[in-house]
C-alpha cells in the first residue's frame, strides 16, 4: 500500500551537516520526498507536535530540543512508508537500534536521536497537518 508518512531531521541532525547523508537512506530505499521544508519551529508547533505527552516529566526538555535550531520536516511517500521509514530510523535509543539504521549510525542518546518518523496513519495524518497545514 503507497503510504505518506511525515519526517522530522531533528536540530542535532541538522547543526552536524547531515541532512544529505539522511534524504540518501530514505531515497536508496525507495521513498519520495514530496514535500521538504528547513524551519526553525515556534514552541506551540513543538507542543502540538508532542501533546501526547503533555504533562509528562521530560514534555519541557523535547520541546526545547525541536525548538532549538533548525530542523528539517518532510513528508515521505512509498510502499508501507511508515513502517519502512521506522525500520530505517531505528529505535528511540540509538544504543538499542540494529547496525546501519539512521540512528545507530547518527543518533547522540536517547535524547538527541536525530529523526522522528510517524508511527501510524492517523499519527501521519496529524503531524503532516502540524508541520504542512
Amino acid at each position: 500500500m503507497i503510504e505518506k508518512t511525515l519526517v522530522l531531521l531533528k536540530p542535532d541532525a541538522v547543526e552536524r551537516n547531515l541532512i544529505g547523508h539522511i534524504l540518501v537512506e530514505y531515497e536508496r530505499n525507495g521513498l519520495s520526498v514530496l514535500e521538504l521544508k528547513l524551519m526553525k519551529a515556534s514552541s506551540t508547533l513543538a507542543e502540538q507536535h508532542y501533546i501526547e505527552h503533555k504533562g509528562k516529566p521530560f514534555f519541557d526538555r523535547l520541546v526545547a530540543y525541536l525548538t532549538r535550531s533548525p530542523l528539517v520536516a518532510l513528508v515521505l511517500e512509498g510502499e508501507n512508508a511508515i513502517s519502512r521509514v521506522r525500520a530505517l530510523n531505528g529505535t528511540t535509543d540509538p544504543a538499542d537500534s540494529q547496525d546501519n539504521t539512521i540512528r545507530a549510525l547518527y543518533g547522540k542518546s536517547m535524547s538527541e536521536n536525530t529523526v522522528h518518523a510517524s508511527d501510524s496513519t492517523e499519527s501521519a495524518e496529524r503531524e503532516r497537518e502540524i508541520w504542512f497545514g
